[in-house]
């Protein structure tokens, strides 16, 4: 054979492999185009971002291997030092100029607004194609819930909810653990928080003030029901208001729950009461007592799943500790679960961390849990958004899993609001509704509170909401009514 050189040799081969079709994972996606909906590695996400001031911050300094195109805040103020950490980005203080103005350069959105607002910013940047992050809460109600899970489904973009603690090593342990079967059949969880540690159960403000000229109030208030504006509301205090959050459960759950819905497969519950502190009808109460009962689900391979009863503790209610805990251990002051099994009791802390059990065992099992590098929950997103939908290894809370998992912690926000029937309240997830409240029940709520003293006697002056068919208020409860010309988009059936 004629001997060739290694220039010759490699010259015929790319000649060669030019007329194959072949997708490297390692050639950008400006040569791959549009067509591949692929975006290799060592590509750039454009990202956008709605609500940098708070949360929103923390997500953006994770994700600045990627080119950050544009931000949104309705205060300015509040997210000004944000603004000048990326000069470059564009400004803006209405997320829909942003989207008409933007939306086209972009690959992704990271929405970190108000709670009531997240489906709505979200919804429209999928039904554009674009990936999306989106904090904790996901959304305010289950029926937004269920819509963006549906529509990431529809439109194959990548989602992953911000409860960080998803992607975190004590969550993989404390799973293994439970899917293992170290601790056996779990009958009952207690769950608590310290939150909040905000404002709540507090009266509407009366007074009405100026806007500051930093604060787009109309873009705050979104699809809910107009009101004036009151530093009472933003920042950070919206978690406080039914209109614009939904309490401690709604803030911690999603980070404290996340082991035991995905390590005993929770799914959606059969029934479920609540009770709280003085239930107002604007300010979130400011301690809860919830119970959810889950039905016996389909057995694991070494993991039995019976009903189950989870309760639920804020505002400074706790459940007791367990029995005889080790030496030196105790609960996480921020929020923990105990999982009391058949063989042996274990407790978990908030965004998972620190899983212990209380036999002082510490047992290594096999990694049956799918490990995120470097435990970066939105690296992990960001991951995804670069792959392919045929070949796309889902990120830790892809909405196919966190969607779920909100609507059952914003179904027990709902339960929380529907209190005063006095009653288990029956629900069926498949439909969405809640399946036993009496045709003709109705319900009112507190609007204000006042407490006198008179000559050492106690006197309760306090001033109803009319009655409301409670099967009407409960609908609300769980798919909202928009306001000010936004629309809810339907579900993609």
């Amino acid at each position: 054979m004629k001997e060739i050189s290694r220039r010759d040799f490699l010259k015929k081969s790319s000649a060669t492999l030019a007329g194959m079709i072949v997708v490297p994972s390692i050639v950008p996606s400006s040569v791959l185009g549009k067509a591949y909906n692929h975006r290799a590695p060592s590509d750039k996400l454009n990202i956008m971002a709605v609500g940098i001031g708070g949360r929103g911050a923390a997500d953006l300094s994770a994700m600045e291997t990627e080119n950050i195109i544009a931000l949104c805040d309705c205060d300015w103020k509040y997210a000004d030092h944000i603004f000048k950490k990326y000069p470059k980005a564009a400004r803006y203080n209405d997320y829909r100029k942003m989207y008409d103005e933007q939306l086209k350069s972009a690959d992704a959105v990271l929405v970190a607004t108000a709670d009531h607002t997240h489906a709505i910013i979200a919804a429209d940047a999928i039904m554009a194609g674009k990936h999306v992050y989106v904090e904790k809460p996901m959304t305010l109600y289950v029926y937004e819930s269920r819509l963006l899970a549906m529509l990431a489904k529809k439109y194959k973009v990548a989602t992953q909810m911000g409860n960080q603690g998803a992607s975190m090593a004590g969550t993989r342990k404390a799973i293994n653990w439970l899917w293992n079967g170290e601790i056996g059949e779990v009958k009952r969880i207690d769950s608590f928080t310290n939150r909040p540690i905000w404002p709540q159960g507090i009266p509407t403000p009366k007074e009405k003030e100026a806007v500051p000229s930093t604060m787009n109030w109309n873009a705050f208030i979104g699809p809910a029901k107009y009101r004036d504006y009151n530093s009472a509301y933003t920042p950070w205090n919206f978690r406080g208001w039914w209109d614009f959050g939904s309490g401690a459960l709604g803030d911690m759950a999603n980070h404290i729950l996340q082991v035991a819905f995905k390590g005993l497969n929770l799914g959606s519950p059969s029934e479920i009461m609540a009770s709280s502190t003085m239930l107002m009808s604007d300010s979130c109460p400011s301690a809860e007592a919830i119970t959810y009962r889950f039905p016996a689900r389909p057995n694991m391979p070494k993991l039995a799943l019976p009903e189950c009863e989870l309760n639920w503790y804020d505002g400074g209610l706790r459940p007791n500790l367990p029995i005889n805990m080790p030496a030196g251990k105790n609960f996480d002051e921020n929020g923990v679960t105990v999982y009391y099994g058949t063989k042996d009791t274990m407790v978990v802390g908030t965004y998972g961390i620190d899983p212990f059990l209380v036999s002082g065992r510490d047992p290594q099992v096999p990694q049956l849990c799918r490990v995120v590098k470097d435990d970066n929950h939105q690296q992990d997103w960001i991951r995804a958004c670069k792959e392919s939908p045929e070949n796309r290894v889902k990120s830790e809370s892809d909405f196919s899993y966190s969607g779920p998992l909100n609507e059952m912690i914003v179904m027990g926000v709902a339960a929380v609001r529907l209190q005063g029937l006095r009653q288990w309240l029956k629900w069926d997830g498949k439909n969405m509704k809640f399946t036993n409240i009496p045709e003709n029940k109705t319900i009112s709520f507190v609007e204000e509170d006042k407490f006198h003293i008179n000559d050492g006697h106690p006197t309760f002056d306090r001033k109803y909401t009319e009655p409301i068919n409670a099967n009407e208020y409960a609908a609300k409860l769980i798919k909202p009514e928009y306001h000010n010309g936004y629309k809810l988009p339907e579900l993609p059936y």
